[in-house]
């Protein structure tokens, strides 16, 4: 079904009901382990020789109907869903990851990431340099020999850092290492990175993709065109043997006889057999099919809710109570022209933040007197969001450590829903009236 339009196959990829009791919609299958046909069976099952299901903590019916929708929906060769956004970046870079080894990323990253990047994996030997990756003089600065990959988020959350993915492929490409791409804020039909070059990509389901707040989940979706056997940093774990699979070279198996033609899935394969059936960050088949009733409408809501965003931030940016507008659509945003060349139709998703001239005690006045919106810790429901960080979520931090996260004392995030626009309006221009 690779060829069909992205309503078709977020409704459709991925799953036969014939094989399933011809049930229109995909089952829960809420079970732990499944039964082997034969101890020949299981054996084979284990041993990677048979295909099917072994326990859910590996992977199970549901959640296999989502990941392969996912990747279809990319055009990816494999995808693999799992606990949380964070452990999709986790279990990559874990996956991937060796002592002694290097990550290259970008600053402009959400919270979490960030410190896991900074703080937990030199637990494990292995550096990271943040630089402006979209800065070719820097990024190139920054790669060398021991590099992995450059990482980056597509649209930066709050910043509105657009990230020029095709730009930054082809640098990685000439060092033979992959560009990953953390395109959360703004899936398809807004931004499919793997069209500009990107090799990998995670999210986490539960914003957009999901989009009514009732599941956490993540997910990894490869490619398949990368090549692992041409740069020596891959030799520890994905071109080599592998002693938590009985010896099997992923690169050789999975991934070089199917490269040139995009199907490779040494990386998923990979950390399934390894990160993932180890640290058992499994997403739930609960979850799997909350995430794929979210997938079905993406395709519009994400549409409707940037074309709102793109009318609100214009809006805020001639308000006389406001500072400033992040948002990247903006002409006088230093990412515009990036934005025109990513989105070009439907603007650079439904998250931007802004800054009230009353600083602190505006931001927090404004929250109290806002109404539609909910004021939360989350984004990209299908209901508008607001938060003022600097009272909330950043609220330990002060003075320079409180700029140094990249959160101003007037700073508010909006994340645009469905509700009717000129209703939005109304709760803004009403609770800017107050402060």
């Amino acid at each position: 079904m690779s060829k069909k339009k992205l309503s078709t196959l977020a409704l459709h990829a991925g799953y036969d009901y014939s094989k399933s009791l011809k049930s229109r919609a995909v089952p829960i299958y809420a079970t732990t382990s499944f039964v082997f046909d034969s101890a020949q069976n299981g054996a084979d099952l284990f041993a990677g020789k048979a295909e099917g299901f072994i326990y859910s903590r590996i992977h199970n019916p549901t959640t296999t109907v989502l990941e392969e929708r996912l990747s279809a929906y990319h055009g990816g060769s494999a995808a693999m869903a799992v606990a949380s956004g964070c452990a999709s970046n986790a279990l990559l870079f874990l996956g991937l990851a060796d002592s002694g080894k290097k990550i290259v990323s970008s600053p402009h990253l959400y919270g979490s990431t960030f410190s896991f990047l900074s703080h937990n994996l030199k637990k494990f030997g292995v550096a990271v340099e943040f630089v402006d990756v979209n800065d070719e003089k820097a990024l190139r600065a920054a790669i060398d020999k021991n590099t992995l990959m450059v990482y980056a988020e597509s649209v930066g959350n709050p910043s509105g850092y657009i990230l020029d993915i095709e730009k930054v492929s082809k640098i990685s490409h000439g060092y033979n290492i992959p560009l990953v791409v953390d395109n959360t804020v703004t899936p398809p039909p807004l931004l499919n990175p793997f069209e500009y070059g990107a090799d990998i990509l995670t999210y986490s389901l539960t914003k957009l993709i999901g989009g009514h707040g009732t599941h956490i989940g993540g997910m990894i979706i490869e490619k398949g065109d990368f090549d692992w056997g041409a740069n020596p940093v891959f030799t520890n774990y994905i071109n080599a043997p592998d002693p938590t699979a009985e010896g099997t070279n992923f690169w050789e198996v999975y991934g070089k006889p199917f490269y040139k033609e995009g199907k490779s899935a040494v990386l998923i394969n990979k950390l399934r057999g390894d990160v993932l059936r180890g640290i058992g960050a499994t997403l739930s088949p609960f979850g799997g099919h909350e995430f794929l009733k979210g997938l079905e409408t993406l395709n519009l809501r994400a549409i409707r809710q940037s074309e709102s965003a793109k009318i609100i931030a214009e809006y805020l940016s001639k308000h006389h109570k406001i500072g400033w507008v992040h948002y990247s659509g903006l002409k006088d945003s230093p990412f515009y022209d990036l934005s025109q060349k990513y989105f070009p139709k439907t603007g650079p998703g439904a998250v931007f933040s802004f800054g009230l001239k009353g600083g602190y005690e505006a931001g927090v006045k404004f929250i109290d007197n806002l109404e539609v919106f909910s004021n939360l810790a989350n984004i990209l429901d299908a209901r508008s969001l607001v938060i003022h960080p600097a009272s909330t979520t950043h609220s330990q931090l002060k003075g320079k450590a409180l700029l140094s996260a990249g959160v101003t004392e007037d700073l508010v995030r909006f994340s645009i829903g469905l509700e009717d626009v000129d209703d939005l309006i109304e709760a803004i221009d009403k609770a800017l009236s107050i402060i």
